[in-house]
């Protein structure tokens, strides 16, 4: 058997394809796959990886691809960085596990430390560290019916939290997340977001009207008294990537202020520099109640955490928060080195330098393809939205195909969208730029192949 090749920092920046996609080592794979893993569990590309590191993906047959997923927005700092693997390796060598419940160590609260300094607003906080996304937004649901005494949970279209019981009654959308897993958790309620495409009246009226419908419904259909929490993507990520109007989200948490309601931002995919500020939060100058965080936030170690008010999580009685693996201690040690990374790297500065690079080449292909009819997203959290021409009714047979193409050319890409129609661009923020260039041609060679 030849040498694996070697991932991080040393893998060599270039998209080289030897072989078909997939090749024949990862279809033999797949075989594998197919006898031993559950058939619910899917992949968007059929090829097993072997190296990974800055913006490409190596798979078993040799071929290298341009990386624009990076694992759903995790490994913002490349799959292997170099900090995350040295703390990583350190502590392993140490220690694997204890349970911060039964027996602490400084890495959880090292993190908590900095996630206290980074996240908005200058007040006192407290973290709870946790495994997933889904644990990190079910427990501040918990958090915020505690210390308020309150049930009702409000929510938006096209949102997505999870899957868990509780996160899937947050989700809006159907298939595949709830269907024939129901029934749900109680006392969500759920209300329109700001989609400036599709907001009935135009982009104009979604920021005029869409909070006072908003506040509208929750007066009406459940009582601001009752309401324990309002929670909030500050951009949608599996629903499509939709950014609210300006002022939306400052608006909405003033009068959650206002009411005694809690506010959560769910920052679990646009957090840790994904939008070219910390979180994305900062861009409308919002200082959440509660902030949720996971993916970006270790480098891909399965960590998450709540952040929030330090009256609010101090609500909750000992004993009340907690798990036998949250706060994992490799997985501490990766998010110290992760947000290291993202300090001396800049890694903020760089999501805006991709988005200054992908928005106009992306904005000229929807000129010259009436198929795309939305170009949105900020710093490297970017995404189209392909419908019939001339009309707003979704294309997902075309998106699909776009992303066959890619795929087969060696560029990773995501869809997404409550209809199946949006492609969702996520790459490393450490990709170079040449790599980052190479993709959005074959992005545009794909759009060009089809009217062929």
């Amino acid at each position: 058997m030849s040498a694996l090749p070697v991932g991080g920092p040393g893998l060599p920046q270039r998209r080289n394809l030897v072989t078909e996609i997939p090749g024949p080592a990862s279809r033999a794979l797949a075989a594998r796959r197919s006898a031993a893993v559950a058939p619910g569990v899917s992949s968007v590309l059929p090829v097993f990886v072997t190296a990974a590191g800055g913006g490409v993906l190596v798979d078993a047959d040799g071929n290298s691809l341009i990386d624009f997923g990076s694992g759903i927005a995790v490994t913002s700092v490349g799959n292997s960085a170099s900090r995350v693997v040295d703390r990583v390796t350190s502590q392993v060598a140490q220690f694997t596990h204890t349970c911060f419940m039964v027996a602490p160590y400084e890495g959880y609260v090292e993190v908590c430390e900095e996630l206290a300094r980074r996240t908005p607003g200058d007040h006192p906080k407290r973290s709870a560290l946790f495994n997933s996304g889904a644990e990190a937004v079910e427990n501040a649901i918990k958090i915020a019916r505690h210390y308020t005494g309150r049930s009702a949970v409000v929510a938006f279209d096209h949102a997505y939290h999870g899957r868990t019981n509780l996160t899937m009654a947050l989700t809006a959308k159907n298939m595949p997340y709830k269907q024939g897993f129901g029934p749900f958790a109680g006392d969500i309620h759920r209300v329109p977001m700001a989609y400036p495409l599709r907001w009935p009246g135009g982009p104009q009226a979604c920021a005029s009207e869409a909070l006072d419908t908003v506040k509208a419904l929750i007066h009406a259909q459940v009582g601001e008294e009752n309401v324990a929490a309002v929670i909030i993507e500050p951009i949608q990520g599996e629903g499509g990537f939709i950014v609210p109007p300006d002022g939306f989200l400052r608006d909405l948490a003033a009068f959650c202020a206002s009411q005694g309601i809690v506010f959560i931002a769910d920052e679990v995919q646009s957090g840790f520099c994904r939008t070219g500020d910390w979180f994305a939060s900062e861009h409308d100058g919002v200082v959440p109640d509660l902030v949720t965080t996971a993916k970006g936030i270790a480098g891909g170690l399965p960590l998450a955490a709540v952040t929030g008010r330090s009256e609010i999580m101090d609500a909750v009685h000992v004993g009340g928060l907690g798990g036998t693996y949250g706060g994992n201690p490799a997985a501490c040690a990766a998010a110290l080195g992760a947000i290291e990374t993202m300090e001396a790297e800049d890694l903020a500065s760089k999501a805006r330098r991709i988005g200054e690079i992908m928005l106009p080449r992306l904005r000229k292909l929807a000129g010259e393809h009436p198929v795309i009819a939305d170009v949105r997203g900020r710093g490297a959290m970017i995404a189209i939205e392909l419908t019939r021409p001339g009309t707003l009714e979704p294309d997902p047979a075309t998106t699909a195909a776009v992303a066959n193409y890619c795929h087969s050319r060696g560029l990773i890409t995501l869809t997404c969208g409550t209809f199946g129609n949006v492609i969702r661009f996520l790459p490393p923020l450490v990709i170079g730029e040449d790599l980052l260039e190479e993709g959005l041609g074959i992005l545009e060679d794909a759009f060009a192949s089809l009217e062929a």
